[in-house]
């Protein structure tokens, strides 16, 4: 497969528009299920060789755990446990109210006794819709969720090389079921105090400085699929710095800017991949510098933070 394929929002919205509902369903199972982390991140879901994962959950205070899997390959989902059960449905022909049945099904199957305590879409149109009535959200259209897993997992190699260029606090490489983007997130260390009328998600997500760089498949608000960085809290000045590539441009998106690369502007160049990266170093290095990171003593070239190895042709002494 060419690196970053197209995948235009109009060709497989109103899949897209299943698959995220699907994905909150489970997304709200594995926040049940998960021990909390700070910033979100036992919500988020992570990349596998055939679709996406929640990765091992415990069951109860017995030692057991679970798992739960989108087989975008087979395209089913996958429920299974660690006594050996394993059970799974298609997830083509599934509206969101059967998805759901079906899911919590396939968990009591492998003796997971599941419930939501809010079945309800988190921050989409139809929030005050619950689960079980949303028989609108049926699409799936088996070619175009394969897509977008395979750019998902081209991008996460990508932020995958670039997360190993900082040593300090960074998050995961993971996939957001909240706003249906792969991101990874650099931290500064330095609190944040919110005002306390910010919502508890929010808070949680951004108690401390970052600049997080990602990806998102667009919205009805940005019809289109694009890489993305930003810095939170802004530091005063970060709009004016120039990006890289030429194509690449800063948005004002809810009281700041947000640096945008459109994924066709790139996908079809010379070396994508280098364009990505220098896109994402070019919202970095200013954004810590304004902010007075330590840009020096948390850079880790090619993985590596120890100077020895550093100096060597070929640090890898395995």
């Amino acid at each position: 497969m060419e690196l970053f394929p197209p995948i235009p929002l109009a060709r497989w919205q109103d899949s897209k528009a299943t698959v995220h509902r699907f994905a909150q369903v489970v997304g709200k199972i594995r926040l049940a299920y998960s021990v909390r982390r700070n910033h979100w991140w036992n919500v988020p879901y992570y990349l596998t060789g055939r679709g996406i994962t929640t990765r091992p959950m415990a069951v109860g205070d017995g030692g057991g755990s679970f798992c739960v899997d989108f087989d975008f390959v087979a395209h089913r989902l996958v429920v299974s446990s660690s006594d050996g059960r394993s059970t799974s449905f298609p997830l083509a022909g599934q509206s969101v109210a059967s998805f759901y049945r079906r899911t919590l099904e396939a968990l009591g199957a492998v003796g997971v006794p599941a419930s939501l305590r809010n079945p309800y879409p988190f921050d989409l149109p139809d929030a005050g819709r619950p689960f079980t009535e949303d028989t609108e959200h049926a699409a799936y259209d088996p070619f175009w969720v394969n897509r977008y897993w395979q750019v998902l997992g081209q991008v996460g190699l990508v932020l995958e090389e670039f997360a190993a260029r900082f040593c300090g606090k960074t998050s995961p490489v993971h996939h957001f079921w909240h706003t249906f983007d792969i991101a990874v997130t650099r931290f500064s260390g330095r609190a944040v105090e919110q005002p306390a009328t910010v919502d508890p998600v929010t808070r949680e997500a951004y108690s401390r400085e970052v600049i997080s760089s990602g990806f998102w498949f667009g919205d009805d608000d940005f019809p289109g699929p694009a890489f993305y960085s930003y810095a939170a809290p802004e530091p005063e000045g970060l709009a004016g710095a120039p990006l890289r590539p030429a194509a690449a441009r800063w948005v004002e998106r809810g009281g700041s800017h947000l640096a945008v690369l459109d994924y066709d502007a790139v996908r079809g160049g010379e070396d994508p991949r280098a364009a990505v990266l220098d896109f994402y170093e070019s919202v970095y290095r200013p954004a810590a510098r304004l902010a007075g990171w330590n840009t020096a003593g948390e850079a880790s070239p090619g993985g590596v933070t120890d100077p020895v190895a550093a100096r060597r042709e070929s640090p890898d002494p395995l």
